[in-house]
Parts: C-alpha cells; sequence; structure tokens
C-alpha cells in the first residue's frame, strides 16, 4: 500500500513539474508599448473665430465638460452633439455598432460653477472668467492648448491629452474652451 501511494505521488509530481513554457503566450510587450505611447507634446494654434458666446458652443462645451460618453451621458444632447461617433477612415455596413462619443468628464477633477460631484485632482475653474481671463493672466489660447495639449507646459501632467490623440477636435475643444471662458 505504502508502496503504491508513493508511486502515484511520484507520477503527480512528474506531472505538475512538466515544461509548460511552450504553451504560454509570451506577447512582445515592447510592440504593446509602442503601440500605447503618445505622440510627442505638440503646439496647437487656436483656429481663428474659436472662442465665441454662442450659447449653443457653450452648451455643447458645458455638455463635453459634464459627461463621460454618448452611451451614459446626463441630460438632453445639445444641438450639434451626438451619442455616437463613427471613426474617421473607417467603413460602417449596416448593423455594426457605432462605438459611442467619449465626451470630456472635465469634472471628475474639476470643479466649475454647477458642477455636481465635481473632482478636486486638478485647478478648481470656478470664477475662472474672473480671475484669470479678467486680469489677463491667461488668455484664450493658454485655455484651448491646455485641453489640446496641456504636456507643453508640464510634462508630467495626468490631464488627458485630447487633440494630439484626437479624442476630441479643434471644434470640441473650442466649445470646451469657450464654456470654461464664460459668464456663468
Amino acid at each position: 500500500m505504502k508502496k503504491t501511494f508513493m508511486m502515484s505521488l511520484l507520477v503527480s509530481a512528474s506531472l505538475f513539474a512538466a515544461d509548460y513554457s511552450g504553451v504560454i503566450e509570451k506577447p512582445n510587450a515592447s510592440k504593446m508599448i509602442e503601440k500605447d505611447l503618445l505622440a510627442p507634446a505638440k503646439t496647437f494654434t487656436m483656429p481663428a473665430g474659436c472662442i465665441t458666446t454662442d450659447a449653443d458652443a457653450i452648451a455643447r462645451g458645458s455638455f463635453i465638460f459634464h459627461n463621460l460618453n454618448g452611451k451614459k451621458a446626463k441630460g438632453k444632447l445639445p444641438k450639434g452633439l451626438a451619442k455616437k461617433q463613427m471613426k474617421a477612415g473607417k467603413t460602417y455596413l449596416p448593423g455594426d455598432k457605432i462605438p459611442a462619443k467619449q465626451y470630456g468628464n472635465c469634472v471628475a477633477c474639476h470643479n466649475i460653477e454647477g458642477a455636481r460631484g465635481a473632482g478636486n485632482i486638478g485647478p478648481d475653474l470656478t470664477g475662472y472668467k474672473a480671475m484669470f481671463m479678467a486680469t489677463g493672466v491667461r488668455d484664450n489660447q493658454f485655455v484651448f492648448q491646455k485641453i489640446a495639449d496641456p504636456r507643453i507646459d508640464n510634462k508630467d501632467t495626468h490631464m488627458t491629452v485630447n487633440l494630439t490623440t484626437k479624442l476630441f477636435t479643434p471644434r470640441e475643444i473650442c466649445d470646451i474652451t469657450s464654456y470654461i471662458v464664460s459668464e456663468k
């Protein structure tokens, strides 16, 4: 009995000691990391007519600022925004799933007038127009650039890089900028 038991333990141990390295997937981490790397920081020039007091543009900027994505976006969509967004260069066939539009969710990190669940990670943007714009400390180009690619003046930022990554279009960044610098 002891001999049979010992033999069975040895056989079991040999099964666990087998070399399984050939069946384990070994992805090339260097290629994965390279794919995920951001392009270098880039300076953007704000388009002409970018900043506006147009109520529709400010409403779009506010909506983008306060929402995460089209699928779970709260409230009625302002004119000019959609819950879904076709990817540029992709051909969609009938029945294809169109991805939800990713919005800013700026409010996860920043507080601003009328914010619900405002964050406290990034700077508080409450009273931004009076504190920074009216005093001349900041200008519209600064705000546009900060949203487009904040790494220009802070290489270690944790803020989302929006235009370099094409998360937003220049028009959407203009709308967000118009909202931030507007009277609330």
